[in-house]
């Protein structure tokens, strides 16, 4: 149904998009604020840099756009904090 959610719930009114060079987006109402272990815009910035050159070479490596890069995004985040290893 167009519009938002008449009962506000994190994930449940979206839009969708396709931006000039092909790639769609998806914008998701959330009304749980999770926060970062960021100390400073700047080093979020950084940190958002990092994945997106991350799946940069990811997309090279495949020859395929992802339509999911925002969720790619965010786990390749949260294992980095983490310490972790990420399958690129």
């Amino acid at each position: 149904m167009p519009g938002c959610n008449p009962q506000p719930r994190s994930y449940a009114s979206f839009a969708s998009f396709n931006d000039p060079d092909g790639n769609v987006g998806v914008l998701q109402e959330t009304v749980i604020f999770f926060p970062t272990t960021s100390d400073s815009a700047s080093d979020l910035a950084s940190a958002l840099r990092r994945a997106v050159a991350a799946h940069g070479e990811r997309e090279d490596r495949t020859g395929q756009p992802d339509p999911v890069r925002p969720n790619w995004s965010a786990e390749y985040m949260v294992r980095e904090q983490a310490g972790e290893e990420f399958a690129t």
